[in-house]
């Protein structure tokens, strides 16, 4: 018979995994808007749906209230936070003072083999036709990217920090994403901070981030 202790760390090592996987895919679904703004969470369809217990589904819930994508209220249930635009220049003034610090750091810090998988997908990124990728394709492209830097940066906090934010306003993006002009040129943005990233060049990268985070304010502004 297997030892308690031993079964115990089993199992929580794979309600663990199962936790993560549950919130990975709702998260991606609450960024992406598949789950709408304000939606009731049915924690029992999303289990039977994803194929996890209901237990890693609601710890997983409980994490992205942590993270302002869902709220739960007495009695009433959890629900999907709503989009409200507002919220747009708090995010941005976060993000105008970390993103370019992420960036800077990750040109200044990331190793060989992390600039060359930098180059590579600003390589892949430029290839890509634009005009012809879904709405989901073009914001999982535009999060890779973020991810990437904020990864490469080397700092977990300014990771984890960094991730929510970028979530938050991605949730804005995909709201106002139809209406938004020259696509192609946030792309161009995004192929430039990979390469001032892997080419060492941290004064550029920060600049790029930082044009970045404020173009985006600016454009969604333009439309509202």
């Amino acid at each position: 018979m297997m030892p308690v202790s031993t079964a115990r760390q089993e199992l929580e090592s794979s309600t663990t995994s199962l936790a993560d996987r549950a919130y990975a895919a709702i998260q991606d679904q609450l960024i992406m808007l598949d789950i709408p703004p304000m939606a009731p969470i049915d924690d029992l369809a999303l289990s039977e749906s994803l194929g996890i217990g209901r237990t890693p589904v609601r710890e997983a819930l409980k994490r992205l209230e942590v993270d302002r994508l869902v709220v739960s209220y007495p009695r009433r249930g959890t629900f999907a936070t709503g989009v409200d635009i507002t919220d747009l220049a708090y995010i941005s003034e976060i993000r105008v003072q970390l993103e370019p610090l992420a960036a800077r750091r990750a040109a200044e810090n990331a190793g060989k083999a992390l600039r060359e998988k930098l180059a590579e997908l600003a390589d892949t990124i430029q290839d890509n036709d634009v005009l012809i990728m879904s709405r989901n394709e073009l914001m999982q492209w535009d999060l890779r990217v973020h991810r990437s830097i904020y990864r490469a940066a080397g700092n977990p906090h300014l990771e984890d920090t960094l991730v929510r934010y970028n979530n938050l306003a991605t949730r804005i993006f995909c709201v106002f994403l139809e209406r938004i002009t020259h696509f192609d040129r946030h792309i161009e943005e995004h192929v430039g901070l990979l390469r001032a990233v892997a080419d060492g060049e941290s004064r550029r990268a920060e600049k790029i981030a930082r044009d970045h985070v404020t173009g985006f304010e600016k454009a969604i502004r333009a439309i509202i």
